[in-house]
């Protein structure tokens, strides 16, 4: 005896292979198509930076303040935490005069996040007021500045050879001023900490490059 509706009982049965099979294609693509995750890569140390690169992103800055303001002095800042490499430091700090205001500014920029005063990236410091200096040091243009701390690094390394033989790991720090003495603007390359407890740095004219004096 024949079955009753055995056309529809295949053709439902059929049917539901069909869907399983499509519901199975499914899971397979979908699996696929998820990625393994992907491991985050370690964040790189912080670099540090030349002395031009840090005066000019202070200088974007401090234009916003004053739109003529020139550059009195600049320096590098010393930083546990970024190792220095010639002519680079992780922080540095320049100070910026308005002959309009009669005012100047100080502005640090350091790779990382230091202290409760020194952030990272370009930071402004308090107004103070100032004119016209009749001292040592003056204020000039930024465009003065072309040759950056690197390049006076191997310039001041040249001349000051044997000093640095006899005094290795010595630190190397950085002074940017005009003074009365040079035409230019002068990168001063100090071996030691600061001007005050060092016996020998190199001057090095910061428009053209050229080697100015040496002060013992």
């Amino acid at each position: 005896m024949r079955a009753a509706y055995p056309d529809a009982t295949i053709e439902m049965y059929g049917t539901d292979m069909k869907r399983l099979a499509s519901a199975a294609i499914f899971l397979i693509l979908t699996g696929c198509s998820e990625t393994a995750p992907v491991k985050k890569q370690a964040e790189k140390p912080p670099e540090p930076v030349t002395g031009l690169s840090a005066l000019y992103k202070m200088y974007q800055v401090a234009r916003s303040w004053a739109p003529d303001c020139q550059v009195l002095k600049m320096s590098n800042i010393l930083l546990q935490e970024v190792k220095p490499e010639p002519g680079k430091w992780g922080a540095w700090q320049a100070t910026f005069v308005s002959a309009g205001k009669q005012r100047a500014r100080g502005y640090t920029f350091s790779v990382i996040e230091a202290s409760g005063t020194l952030h990272k990236g370009v930071f402004a410091g308090n107004e103070e007021g100032w004119a016209e200096p009749g001292g040592v040091t003056k204020p000039f243009d930024i465009r003065g500045v072309k040759k950056d701390t690197d390049e006076a690094y191997q310039t001041a390394l040249k001349k000051g050879a044997e000093y640095h033989k006899k005094n290795p790991g010595k630190p190397i720090t950085y002074l940017l001023e005009l003074t009365k003495k040079h035409q230019d603007p002068a990168w001063r390359v100090i071996w030691g900490e600061s001007v005050g407890t060092s016996n020998f740095s190199i001057f090095v004219d910061a428009s053209t490059g050229g080697y100015l004096e040496t002060m013992r």
